[in-house]
């Protein structure tokens, strides 16, 4: 699989979203700001925030301070769960856009599947319908919300952003998503550094002449998952983008499949509420 840091993934509608970007998620102020410039001048043109994180007006900040284009960034957003329902999603859209200051989002996502997700999901089809966002989709949806949501809605979500990693490996959610044509993203890929340690990581890296993150982020390319790492660091920004030099064999790739454990670094008791 050759892939660079300019590789894009097709969505079900068309729209190219780019394989890497850069998570935002606890990144204020000035700390989100400098790490969207540094992100955008390392490459990278996927930016990924919402509501919740409050720096959507940092991030649009550092987009237009970046000078690059905007057609050639791809910033993704979404709505909170307070936000949710048909009038309060659109409300809650029309305010992340001001924040951002942007005309329209490439990427618009239901944060998580709450009571009202059917309406909130009618909400963002009209936004995807009046062209303020090039794609809409789910984020933490099992495949229990996917069934459900394509059963009241014609409109397939562009994408499904989870928690993702071989220590969460969430193979049946993926090979579902792949059959209905949605792309999986992965936040957290990197386990939020809690099993950056670990003996069977560090050896397979040793091989590559590669750390135990970037393994992490290879390996989830190469299941055709896009990666979104979060960091404030440059170092690590930069580290997080050098994966395009190597290429993990079928040899590592299964066994780094074999190391699931159901690890979730982020609380999604709410899904079995």
């Amino acid at each position: 699989m050759k892939l660079s840091i300019k590789s894009t993934f097709p969505l079900n509608n068309g729209v190219s979203i780019p394989v890497l970007g850069l998570g935002t998620w606890d990144l204020r102020g000035r700390e989100a700001y400098h790490a969207t410039l540094w992100a955008l001048q390392e490459g990278y043109r996927l930016i990924d925030t919402a509501t919740l994180y409050g720096n959507e007006v940092e991030i649009g900040d550092a987009i237009r301070k970046s000078g690059i284009p905007r057609e050639d960034i791809f910033l993704t957003t979404k709505v909170w769960d307070t936000d949710q329902g048909f009038d309060s999603t659109l409300t809650a859209f029309e305010k992340s856009l001001q924040r951002l200051r942007l005309k329209h989002v490439d990427l618009y996502l239901i944060h998580w599947p709450r009571r009202r997700r059917n309406e909130t999901w009618m909400a963002l089809e009209k936004i995807y319908q009046g062209g303020l966002a090039r794609a809409i989709g789910v984020s933490n949806y099992t495949i229990k919300h996917l069934k459900e949501l394509m059963d009241v809605s014609t409109t397939i979500p562009s994408v499904n952003q989870v928690e993702f990693s071989p220590f969460l490996y969430q193979k049946e959610l993926l090979e579902f998503c792949h059959a209905s044509h949605i792309i999986v993203e992965a936040y957290c890929p990197l386990t939020r550094a809690t099993r950056l340690r670990h003996p069977q990581l560090i050896a397979i890296g040793k091989r590559y002449g590669k750390s135990p993150a970037q393994v992490l982020l290879r390996w989830g390319l190469q299941h055709d998952v896009i990666q979104i790492p979060k960091s404030g660091n440059r170092n690590h920004i930069h580290e997080n983008s050098d994966i395009f030099d190597f290429e993990l064999n079928e040899k590592d790739m299964t066994e780094l499949d074999s190391l699931n454990e159901n690890l979730r670094v982020v609380d999604d008791s709410i899904l079995h509420g």
